[in-house]
């Protein structure tokens, strides 16, 4: 009989433990990791995005039964930061997915991590292609930069009738060299001159004194200038242009779409006209017009693009992580390559065999310093 009592009490015990034990496992929470420039060059791009992602947590905290824990790591707007940042995401914080980054340097070197580790990343406005390419655990929530380039170079051609254009580019930065050659490539074709680009100078990152690169597209004669960099050395360099007397239109990509372009360009930056992914005045659809309800309750401020596809992001990562039915990296990795349809605030989302986003542009332009919506271009 004693043994019989020690038996059964042994088995109750097991029962009790192993229920405990799966009961710790249902609480523990999900890593997924972020890494954005809080500081550095790009940290206003950075920090517009986390505060997307920290909204869309806000709103959607749990995925499986199990709490989201987000955790952030400043990549502080440098390529071999973000390489960092993603290794302790992975090796020390054993995150489940990981999210950004602003800058596609910084995502083609924190996505090179993520690929040999296996752990599946989804970028949120990174547009150079080589951020995706060959790899099969990086995706991104935004479209790339063949297209963005062939947006501006259309509209450039065919609505503001330009049959000569200047480039200026940061040599430094992947994002702008590539969306400088993608533009030319397309203006070059519609004009059926391959000299159309009347001149094409660089920058670097850091310079403050664009005056010689300036003097040199003023002296091309060229009807507009095209700017593929960042904002904070895009409103310098309109700010440059206008005092050396140019009047011509200023021209950009998504990377231009933040509130420091005009709180550093003042009213030299009036008229600049950009490629971007999302207008809050033009929401496509329910879920957008709640984000942005929700946003500015939150900050009291009108979410830009970069807002929004933050908050994108982190709903297609807790999206793949539900539809897996597990937080195996490989498993969420399999279910991202297959979002199709899936209805974020900057529109349908829907995943190519490239990793890359298929979806709208939008135009933008400044006008009494703030971005007014155009027009939308569809793929």
């Amino acid at each position: 009989m004693r043994r019989l009592i020690q038996a059964v009490l042994g088995v109750t015990l097991l029962i009790l433990l192993t229920s405990l034990t799966a009961l710790a496992q249902s609480a523990e929470p999900i890593k997924i990791g972020v890494y954005e420039p809080m500081t550095g060059a790009m940290a206003a791009g950075g920090q517009m995005t986390w505060e997307g992602i920290a909204l869309a947590h806000e709103m959607q905290p749990t995925v499986l039964g199990r709490p989201i824990k987000l955790i952030l790591v400043d990549n502080k707007s440098d390529k071999v930061e973000s390489a960092n940042a993603v290794a302790r995401l992975v090796e020390q914080e054993k995150v489940v997915a990981i999210i950004g980054s602003y800058g596609s340097s910084n995502s083609i070197a924190g996505g090179d991590v993520a690929e040999k580790a296996g752990i599946p990343m989804v970028t949120d406005s990174a547009t150079n292609p080589l951020v995706t390419q060959g790899k099969k655990f990086v995706f991104r929530a935004c479209f790339i930069d063949p297209f963005q380039g062939e947006v501006m170079a259309k509209y450039a051609f065919h609505n503001l009738k330009l049959t000569k254009v200047a480039i200026l580019k940061d040599v430094a930065q992947d994002y702008s060299v590539g969306l400088a050659n993608y533009f030319k490539k397309t203006f070059t074709k519609l004009t059926g001159d391959p000299k159309s680009v009347v001149a094409e100078v660089a920058y670097q990152t850091g310079d403050q004194d664009f005056t010689a690169q300036l003097t040199q597209v003023i002296s091309s004669k060229a009807e507009a200038l095209f700017v593929p960099g960042y904002f904070g050395d895009a409103a310098l360099i309109a700010k440059q242009l206008r005092q050396l007397g140019s009047k011509i239109p200023i021209l950009g990509g998504d990377a231009l779409d933040a509130p420091e372009l005009m709180s550093i360009g003042g009213k030299a930056v009036e008229g600049v006209t950009i490629s971007s992914f999302y207008s809050a005045e033009a929401p496509a659809n329910e879920v957008a017009r709640k984000f942005v309800a929700a946003y500015k309750s939150k900050y009291g401020k009108t979410p830009n693009a970069n807002a929004a596809l933050g908050f994108d992001t982190y709903n297609m990562v807790v999206d793949a992580i539900r539809r897996a039915g597990s937080t195996d990296p490989k498993a969420i990795r399999d279910a991202l390559a297959t979002t199709k349809g899936f209805i974020g605030v900057t529109g349908s989302i829907t995943i190519d065999e490239n990793g890359d986003a298929t979806k709208d542009a939008v135009i933008l332009r400044v006008e009494n310093g703030v971005f007014r919506y155009v027009t939308t271009i569809h793929p």
